[in-house]
């Protein structure tokens, strides 16, 4: 019995309301799952790598169809009729003031020949240009890593010499006998073609 003077009221439905939390839950748990599964911002670092992949594996199947060098009053290339295309290898330019290994100076040139402070024991007579040794070793050992891990770029041994027509042969041999020992036995002396 109710006392006198309070109207009566239904119970609350307790079922509606907890039906009605339900849902929301429900809702709320969607939208979260949703929202994780969205890409709200990109890997930066995942990109990079990628990028880094794509240039290396461009920047190796570059290749050039033919050499290119700079003629100066320091180097000029001897002609010839050879029908020969160049070789993607090591560039070696001896001009008349200086020895270039694949853009690094080695060793300068006076008179023709290769001083003695650049060949091995500070002779005159050595054949060997230790500075130049040091940098083709060097590009060796990058050859050689590349191959062992890419059978589409074997090590082939080969060096382009590129020689001012004013270089005497001795000049140009001690390169030749620096690159045997380097391991670049496959040389070929570039010249300028002529048609």
């Amino acid at each position: 019995m109710q006392p006198p003077g309070t109207a009566y009221e239904e119970p609350h439905d307790d079922e509606e309301q907890t039906e009605r939390d339900r849902r929301k839950y429900r809702s709320a748990r969607r939208k979260a799952r949703d929202k994780e599964s969205e890409i709200s911002e990109l890997n930066i670092t995942a990109m990079m790598d990628m990028m880094t992949i794509i240039l290396v594996f461009l920047l190796k199947s570059y290749q050039a169809s033919s050499t290119n060098i700079a003629m100066t009053e320091a180097l000029t290339v001897p002609t010839s009729t050879t029908q020969q295309n160049p070789q993607e290898a090591i560039v070696v330019i001896i001009s008349a003031v200086d020895v270039v290994a694949n853009d690094q100076k080695v060793a300068t040139v006076v008179g023709g020949k290769i001083p003695a402070e650049y060949r091995e024991g500070k002779r005159e007579s050595a054949m060997l240009i230790e500075p130049l040794l040091a940098v083709l070793e060097e590009e060796v050992k990058k050859q050689k890593f590349i191959a062992k891990y890419n059978p589409n770029a074997p090590f082939t041994g080969r060096i382009n010499v590129v020689a001012d027509r004013r270089i005497p042969y001795q000049t140009v041999l001690a390169v030749l006998y620096t690159a045997g020992r380097a391991e670049l036995s496959q040389y070929r002396l570039m010249a300028l073609k002529v048609e």
